[in-house]
């Protein structure tokens, strides 16, 4: 049985992660602004009022989580809006940089301590936060902000290979949830592809970018 912390877990993606893991009798603990309607569901602890971009949020859930070692951190929290070059709302943009970036930065570094070798993280991203594989323009905000995201994982992977804990950033694939507007596949299916990918991280694969289907994707 394996302790898993999800930071973003409240519908979609994170709940589905949270059900599945669960499900197979590992120890879940999900964060979240408000509670899941759906929580009484779950076997896992809610861990309520996390805000990911609020500093003194994520320092109290590391209080609260003092002296528990995760075996997998997994980092899910995220948003979506669609700015177009015709409508470059900055204040959107900022605040995808501050959940899709620096949140996930934010929470890793809090919680450092509950780190040990053999200990594991993911963060969800984006394949739209890839460079190379943006053939389409447009999303500015969201594609940015995923781009830094992986940036910030690529590091995270460097900076934690001493203390033998490997990071993975992880794109889902376009999943049907209320971010996408309820186009793509279930995300039951999702969630099982990322743990999956999360299972198989070594330190061997440490700091890649993998589809939930298994491949590596594009910086």
């Amino acid at each position: 049985m394996q302790k898993v912390l999800i930071a973003g877990a409240s519908r979609g993606i994170g709940f589905e992660m949270a059900r599945l893991l669960a499900e197979r009798g590992d120890n879940v603990t999900i964060t979240c602004r408000r509670p899941p309607a759906n929580l009484e569901h779950l076997e896992v602890r809610c861990i309520e009022g996390v805000d990911v971009t609020d500093d003194q949020a994520v320092a109290q859930l590391a209080d609260t989580l003092e002296g528990t070692t995760l075996d997998m951190l997994i980092h899910n929290a995220g948003i979506l809006t669609k700015e177009t070059l015709d409508d470059l709302d900055f204040d959107r943009i900022r605040s995808q940089f501050e959940v899709n970036a620096l949140a996930p930065l934010r929470v890793v570094s809090a919680l450092r301590r509950n780190l040990v070798a053999g200990s594991k993280v993911g963060i969800v991203t984006s394949r739209m936060g890839s460079i190379e594989d943006n053939g389409s323009g447009g999303m500015y905000g969201y594609r940015m902000s995923k781009a830094a995201a992986n940036m910030a994982g690529k590091t995270l992977s460097r900076d934690l290979a001493d203390s033998g804990v490997p990071v993975m950033l992880l794109h889902p694939g376009l999943v049907a949830t209320q971010m996408t507007g309820g186009n793509g596949i279930d995300p039951a299916d999702a969630a099982r592809g990322l743990i999956s990918q999360m299972d198989s991280l070594t330190m061997d694969t440490s700091g890649t970018f993998h589809h939930a289907e298994g491949y590596t994707l594009p910086w």
